[in-house]
């Protein structure tokens, strides 16, 4: 066993007992072991081993499913698709061209004091009010973050938050003619208007009048539309603002029922931290399936066979199968152990395995979404008698299919 500078164990195992975790399970099922890839009853192929689900994500017949992206569709010809369901070189352009507001360096040198006031400004307010529900703390902080880096930062009055959340949670956005359709379809239209008058169009015009650093002017530069500036704002929000949201309340529920992780949190190093905010990602990752739809007849080897998998076929990669692969993370793959050592391989496994995805649509907010975590986590867990008060309720979000945190109630003794 080794020891890093502040004396966390580095080892293969992890000495914790894990038992009490069993009842803080994220995962809405339990997931088979032995069965890395297979065909359901329905024809559509379930993946839950690390191997096959890099193959398909990295496989250039693959494209983007999920996420409502049959939506992409039905939109006009004249549109430019959201980036998220772009393809091949048209995507790999963007990425390029975007990939300046997520680098490690912009992270820390633009994003870091600007998280840090945030965090200050959120948590002072929690001080003085001494009892709030961490569900909305965190969407405050991820929705201020997340707008500096995308551009909503000139909204006519608060409540941004809550204008995201409202559209984000009403699920599918299929029309039909029964009451229930009908009333869920005019309210997604009011939400979504509303968050374009009170949003969106007053960042673009400011970005029309003087560009600035953000992705939003750099759509305006690109020629993009009002709407289509709209779905990427839609897009990040999902994104960067609802799974960071998520991730913040199931780390510090873990950390408040763990000294020895709080103690990780207060004292460790940053690259400490950072590992172990990895571990705990990879166990409780916030989106729990990614789709894919193949384009070609897409050959896979598994267990020594090869498989092969139709055009026109609908692919789910279980995320928190794929994060257990044994084969992979080594033993005790379902345990939070933050000194773990994933097994040697080229390209090297990171620690966070599939929780933000893999190939040419990897999520590109990896290190935002880790340094405003590590941020907002370790200034509430300064907090003298910081406590929970009511535990949360644990739900499922069929937009981002992940799991949802809500009435979680933290309070000052």
């Amino acid at each position: 066993m080794q020891e890093n500078s502040k004396g966390w164990a580095a080892s293969a195992g992890c000495p914790v007992d894990h038992h009490h975790l069993r009842a803080q399970r994220t995962a809405p099922e339990v997931e088979p072991t032995d069965r890395p890839i297979e065909q359901g009853a329905d024809g559509v192929w379930h993946v839950r081993g690390y191997e096959e689900a890099q193959a398909i994500l990295r496989s250039d017949v693959v494209r983007q499913a999920g996420f409502q992206a049959e939506m992409l569709e039905k939109l006009p010809s004249y549109m430019n698709p959201p980036i998220l369901f772009l393809e091949g070189k048209p995507h790999q352009e963007q990425r390029r061209q975007t990939a300046r507001f997520f680098t490690p360096r912009t992270t820390d040198s633009q994003y870091r004091q600007m998280m840090r006031d945030f965090a200050d400004e959120v948590v002072a307010d929690f001080v003085r009010r001494g009892r709030a529900d961490l569900s909305e703390m965190s969407m405050k902080m991820a929705v201020r973050v997340a707008s500096q880096v995308v551009g909503l930062t000139n909204s006519k009055n608060l409540g941004m938050n809550g204008r995201i959340e409202r559209f984000l949670q009403q699920g599918s956005s299929d029309f039909g003619w029964t009451l229930r359709q009908i009333k869920s379809f005019i309210r997604i239209q009011f939400d979504l208007l509303r968050f374009f008058l009170l949003d969106v169009r007053p960042a673009i015009k400011v970005r029309q009048a003087e560009p600035q650093e953000d992705v939003i002017s750099h759509l305006l530069a690109s020629g993009y539309g009002n709407t289509e500036i709209m779905t990427e704002c839609i897009t990040y929000g999902a994104a960067g603002m609802v799974t960071t949201r998520e991730f913040i309340s199931v780390a510090l529920w873990h950390c408040l029922e763990n000294r020895e992780w709080h103690q990780l949190m207060l004292t460790a190093d940053q690259n400490t931290r950072y590992t172990f905010l990895h571990e705990l990602l990879r166990l409780k990752p916030v989106v729990g399936h990614l789709y894919r739809k193949t384009t070609a007849a897409l050959t896979l080897q598994s267990e020594g066979k090869a498989i092969t998998i139709p055009a026109g076929s609908m692919i789910d990669l279980h995320v928190y199968a794929v994060n257990g692969d044994e084969s992979i993370v080594g033993e005790r793959p379902l345990q939070l152990c933050p000194a773990r050592k994933m097994k040697p391989r080229k390209p090297k496994v990171p620690q966070f395995v599939m929780s933000f995805g893999d190939g040419p649509h990897r999520c590109p907010g990896t290190y935002i979404a880790i340094q405003e975590s590590d941020i907002f986590l370790r200034r509430l867990l300064k907090l003298e008698n910081l406590r929970i008060e009511q535990q949360p309720t644990v739900t499922y979000n069929q937009t981002v299919k992940g799991y949802e945190l809500r009435n979680f109630i933290i309070a000052l003794d």
